[in-house]
Formats: C-alpha cells, structure tokens, sequence
C-alpha cells in the first residue's frame, strides 16, 4: 500500500512539472502560430532555388582552373 502513495505523489509531481513547462512556454509565445507551419510546405519557395543558383555560381568563379576546362569541353 506504500507503494500506492509514493506512486500517486510521483505522478501528480510529474504532472505538475508537466502544467508549470506549458505555462511557461505558452507565456513565451511557443504555441501562438501553429498553421503555418503545417501548410508552408505546401508553397513551392523560388527564393531558396534562386539563391542557391547564385551561391552556385560564386562557387565556379573560385575554381579558377576549373573553370576553363568547362569553357573548351562546351
């Protein structure tokens, strides 16, 4: 019966610690914009392929040598 008790205050402890977390982060704004990130997968983003053609092509003007091996096999 002991072991009843110890559970009991252990769980209700936990659940305790549990509710003041939620509190906290809810206070904070965690949980205030919970659609969007659900949904924003759902939009193609250009903005992302555009800048990786750019830094693409910062990238070849580093190669140097490289570089001019590409321009005679074209």
């Amino acid at each position: 019966m002991d072991i009843l008790y110890l559970m009991i205050l252990c769980s209700v402890s936990l659940a305790a610690v549990f509710l003041v977390v939620f509190i906290v982060y809810a206070r904070k704004g965690q949980f205030e914009d919970d659609e969007s990130p659900a949904v924003r997968i759902l939009f193609d983003n250009e903005e992302i392929k555009e800048t990786e053609d750019l830094s693409s092509s910062d990238s070849e003007k580093k190669k140097g040598d490289s570089n001019k091996f590409e321009e005679k096999s074209e």
